[in-house]
């Protein structure tokens, strides 16, 4: 019988990244970076395979997690539990439509939902209705939907992300940076027909206070 060592070094698995990355669009892609977080969506893949199935959520709480809990790590996709998906940052993981765990991000969940609250004039906040009103917000007949900016992007909260064409930005300091799956770029191009994909009341949790975590690459 051959050894563990050479059955996973055989495994097509352990040659191919895993389509389990999450870009500011919301599409899942296969790429060998990883990113600061996990996250899901319910149970979209089957664990045989390590592949995803044709839906791509099973339930409106999209979450985003830590990577590593109380020394634990998930095995990725190797049951039939909920599909760990990964995010560059959070900053990604929010323009995705996806909001922190109340289980492993407790704190930073409790800080989301006071500065969403304030943000969105609202008052006891349940995630569940979070959950409802992300859902309405990120996605248009299954496709993730673009909402118009209301005013120039210098005027954005810091972790906000655009869409101008194929490519996705995230905005800091007022300026642009070229998102891609290994982290971000400074860019020339100038945004002038740039739609928002951080959901609206995601972005107002930001004018209220709250600051996604950024990948290394966004300069401070």
């Amino acid at each position: 019988m051959a050894s563990k060592e050479a059955r996973t070094r055989n495994s097509p698995f352990a040659t191919r990244p895993l389509q389990n990355r999450v870009t500011p669009t919301g599409d899942i892609i296969a790429t060998p970076h990883r990113g600061l977080f996990t996250g899901n969506r319910g149970i979209i893949h089957d664990p045989a395979t390590k592949t995803l199935l044709k839906k791509r959520w099973s339930t409106p709480a999209w979450i985003t997690c830590l990577c590593e809990f109380r020394g634990w790590r998930r095995p990725v996709m190797a049951r039939r539990s909920w599909t760990e998906l990964f995010f560059l940052d959070e900053a990604t993981a929010f323009a995705a439509g996806h909001r922190p765990c109340f289980f492993c991000r407790r704190d930073d969940a409790k800080r989301f939902r006071a500065a969403w609250e304030r943000g969105n004039g609202a008052s006891k906040v349940s995630a569940k209705s979070m959950d409802a009103k992300l859902h309405l917000e990120r996605l248009d007949h299954g496709r993730k939907r673009l909402h118009p900016l209301r005013g120039p992007l210098a005027d954005l909260p810091d972790g906000v992300m655009v869409q101008q064409g194929e490519q996705s930005y995230l905005v800091t300091k007022g300026r642009p940076l070229l998102w891609s799956p290994a982290g971000y770029a400074r860019t020339e191009h100038e945004l002038s027909s740039a739609m928002l994909l951080t959901p609206p009341s995601t972005l107002r949790a930001f004018s209220a206070g709250y600051r996604p975590a950024l990948h290394p690459t966004a300069p401070d």
